[in-house]
């Protein structure tokens, strides 16, 4: 019997809750390391799932499923291939996804997920992202290696956005592991610049082989920006800094980078997109994750534009970096 329209909406519907299930198998399998298993080629289940030292019929319906979904290739009955897609879950490839797609599938990212009756409810996260990862050294650990593939694949298209050696020094504030800024100084050779950070995430990108041709150009500064910013440089970052805090507490951060911007000099802010009405967007999608995790929120142009005014800014330029990404340049407010 063929379902009538109004089936075929609830059909579709009840279809798009399979993304939870495409979600945790993809985390699974990156967790597993499958991908760098089929490096070399096509290999039978058998051969795989010794490799891996797991149950083989739960390993072949979890690669049968991917594969329908074009993740993985099933080559031959009971014989898998990596696909273009499943090509980026390995770990020896550049621009991998893959620590990124484990944590998404960590309890950390997911439990403030199961909450979001509640989170729409009270409007408050479901727990405080950034005080559990304190807590909870092995989750930090998986939260900062998947903040790494992120940044390492938006550092080169960040730091060719702009002419930042207009500037002569940038301070990347909340810089994390510094990929972002090792991009911009390796695209800018005249540039000085200062990664920002609390002091244990300084001590470990301190240590990263990335600033071996850097070290000349290159500054740690431990700060709390909830406190102050240095005011050393002329040139102020921050990437997905912001959406991180409600209106508040964004604007605590802005203000502080306003005390430390100069009259001449600029504060970029890199975000993502919220884009139109009634289409999809990474931004809109990361603005659901924002709710639930960290009570922030991915902003429009113009309220990114009302923020930075109430921090003494005025927002001259946005330009789009890459798909749902932005950069938003504002210099400091002339009376």
């Amino acid at each position: 019997m063929l379902l009538n329209t109004n089936s075929k909406g609830a059909m579709q519907l009840l279809r798009m809750t399979e993304g939870l299930i495409i979600h945790q198998s993809l985390s699974a399998m990156a967790s597993l390391g499958i991908a760098d298993l089929l490096r070399d080629g096509p290999r039978d289940i058998s051969a795989v799932a010794d490799a891996a030292k797991v149950d083989e019929e739960a390993l072949y319906r979890a690669l049968r499923f991917l594969a329908g979904h074009g993740v993985f290739c099933e080559t031959a009955p009971r014989q898998f291939a990596n696909s273009q897609l499943s090509h980026w879950l390995r770990s020896d490839v550049p621009d991998s996804v893959r620590r990124a797609v484990i944590f998404r599938g960590s309890p950390y990212f997911i439990s403030a997920l199961t909450a979001l009756s509640d989170v729409i409810a009270t409007g408050r996260p479901a727990h405080d992202a950034f005080e559990r990862l304190r807590h909870n050294p092995e989750e930090a650990c998986i939260f900062d290696d998947a903040m790494t593939d992120v940044s390492a694949i938006w550092a080169p298209i960040v730091a060719s956005a702009h002419d930042f050696g207009y500037w002569g020094s940038l301070m990347d504030v909340g810089g994390g592991n510094g990929l972002l800024l090792a991009a911009v100084l390796k695209a800018y050779p005249c540039l000085r610049a200062v990664l920002a950070d609390q002091e244990h995430v300084l001590e470990r990108a301190q240590n990263s082989a990335i600033w071996s041709d850097l070290k000349d150009r290159i500054a740690f500064e431990p700060i709390d920006f909830f406190q102050s910013v240095p005011a050393t440089c002329r040139a102020y970052l921050m990437k997905n800094v912001i959406h991180d805090w409600n209106d508040e507490l964004a604007l605590k951060i802005l203000r502080n980078c306003r005390r430390a911007v100069p009259d001449n000099g600029v504060l970029f802010l890199v975000e993502y997109s919220v884009g139109p009405a009634n289409t999809p967007s990474l931004g809109k999608a990361t603005d659901m994750i924002m709710l639930a995790s960290t009570g922030g929120k991915e902003r429009t142009v113009n309220e990114h534009r009302e923020l930075l005014a109430a921090a003494g800014f005025q927002l001259r330029n946005v330009t789009p970096v890459e798909g749902d990404v932005m950069m938003l340049e504002a210099r400091p407010a002339t009376s």
